[in-house]
């Protein structure tokens, strides 16, 4: 699998771009940030075709940049878990309306639940449903590239913030330890803001799951 991976908005935000190989043309994006203008230039670049954005939660800072993309490439599928699709058209469910600039945008094409298989653009992801951060946070996994994108719910030594609505520390963390930390130690961690990490250095090190 091919990855890149951008950092958008204020909130630097990952955004990961998927490709089975690198010569391939149709990809999958994971979140798309506050502003995505330079991921929509590398697509035209490219000459990518985004078949589906799968959002990881619905908080503003990982879906602001859906009504830029899909005014550029409409026929891009939108995931999201069940609990937070209602986040893509309420502004005080996606964190926006605390910032003053309100933001709602279509519902999603679908919705995903745990253990839901994403299969698309060569790819197959499978959804942990990790509540905590949100109330419909998901993980995406790929046992095959031994890789897994943790949203905003594991970190490079940390984990998410529980004190947004729908937040659980105690939910957090035992999503992390049931779903996430049961995978083989060299699994790669995609998270939504900050460096990489493994499973193993998460285990050993992250000061929220000791």
């Amino acid at each position: 699998m091919k990855i890149d991976t951008f950092v958008l908005g204020g909130y630097e935000t990952n955004c990961y771009i998927l490709r089975k190989s690198d010569t391939s043309k149709d990809c999958l994006i994971v979140d798309i940030g506050l502003d995505a203008g330079r991921l929509i230039e590398s697509l035209r670049h490219k000459k990518l075709n985004p078949v589906a954005v799968i959002l990881t939660h619905g908080h503003i800072d990982h879906i602001a940049g859906i009504a830029a993309l899909r005014s550029e490439f409409p026929d891009t599928k939108v995931y999201i878990h069940k609990l937070d699709a209602k986040m893509l058209t309420e502004a005080q469910s996606n964190l926006s309306a605390m910032t003053g600039q309100t933001f709602s945008t279509e519902p999603p094409d679908l919705v995903v639940e745990e253990k839901s298989i994403i299969d698309q653009a060569g790819i197959k992801l499978e959804v942990f449903h990790t509540p905590g951060h949100t109330l419909g946070g998901i993980c995406l996994y790929s046992a095959d590239e031994g890789i897994v994108f943790t949203n905003d719910a594991l970190f490079a030594d940390s984990v998410g913030r529980t004190d947004f609505l729908g937040g659980s520390m105690e939910q957090l963390v035992d999503s992390i330890r049931e779903k996430l930390l049961v995978l083989p130690d060299d699994t790669i961690v995609y998270p939504g803001h900050g460096p990489t990490s493994t499973i193993a250095h998460e285990k050993a090190n992250n000061q929220f799951l000791q």
